[in-house]
């Protein structure tokens, strides 16, 4: 079994990194990363291309990667380039800045697959857009990262590809009102999408978590979202779930998935941990 932890650590530089190597985990998919630290423990190792490619640093100021924390794994990961018709092997076409970061991983434990981090950031509306917005919208940035994804896609059927896609969509899943912030149809595009792709949504759903309580009006009364986001890092008051994990149909079996959203395991992001294991 390969363990996996999805999280999105806030910028945080000097906790978050101890709380991670102290999970006993094989991989990392990371959000909102600033700073790798430099004396990285044994057998960890990150992106060596995460601060360079395509963009310079002054534009990436935060931006997804992944890490390597045993040796169980092999990760090779891809050098993100401008969007272009044809890629080298070990290079992946990319056309949001700091939106997504993807490897082939290799172990024992299983069959090859491709884990990406995604990170759906914030959008303003155009300057002539009249909008109430403050923050801006996500899903233009998550349909880039679909779009970037669907460069490992070659066939109709599922069953050629293994892909799992994990990461803060900054989407809340089934809202049935207009949200301040999101608009339910763009924000169901996002969902509908990963199905068209032949993608299945693995969680983290309840029971695999602990439910608002008590639940946000935007949601349906049979919604079993669980929250993974937390304002100003306080837990006891965390409602929306952001964070999710997604497979190709038919990989999605063998993976299970569940959010440390209790109060006493959430750490110090203002986004929970979520684990995720591959059989």
């Amino acid at each position: 079994m390969i363990k996996v932890v999805c999280w999105n650590i806030g910028g945080k530089i000097n906790r978050v990194w101890d709380e991670l190597f102290g999970m006993k985990a094989d991989l990392a998919l990371l959000q909102e990363v600033r700073r790798i630290p430099s004396n990285l423990p044994n057998n960890e190792r990150c992106d060596p291309h995460a601060l360079y490619e395509p963009w310079n640093s002054s534009l990436l100021d935060r931006w997804p990667t992944i890490v390597q924390l045993s040796d169980r794994v092999d990760v090779q990961w891809f050098r993100r380039v401008v969007p272009i018709s044809e890629v080298k092997p070990n290079e992946m076409a990319v056309s949001g800045i700091g939106t997504v970061a993807a490897a082939r991983i290799e172990s024992q434990e299983c069959t090859p697959f491709i884990a990406a981090s995604m990170y759906a950031r914030w959008i303003l509306p155009h300057p002539t857009t009249y909008t109430k917005w403050t923050a801006g919208y996500p899903d233009g940035s998550a349909h880039r990262i679909l779009s970037d994804l669907s460069t490992f896609i070659g066939s109709h059927d599922p069953a050629t590809h293994r892909i799992l896609a994990a990461g803060d969509l900054n989407t809340c899943y089934g809202t049935t009102n207009d949200h301040p912030r999101d608009l339910p149809e763009r924000g169901s595009s996002i969902f509908n999408r990963f199905l068209d792709l032949g993608f299945e949504m693995v969680g983290p759903q309840s029971p695999h978590g602990r439910m608002a309580e008590p639940p946000p009006s935007v949601l349906p009364p049979d919604s079993r979202n669980v929250p993974t986001f937390a304002l100003y890092a306080r837990p006891e008051n965390a409602v929306l779930q952001l964070g999710y994990v997604f497979a190709s149909r038919g990989f999605h079996q063998t993976i299970h998935t569940r959010a440390l959203n209790e109060i006493e395991e959430w750490g110090s992001s203002d986004h929970c941990r979520i684990v995720i294991e591959i059989e």
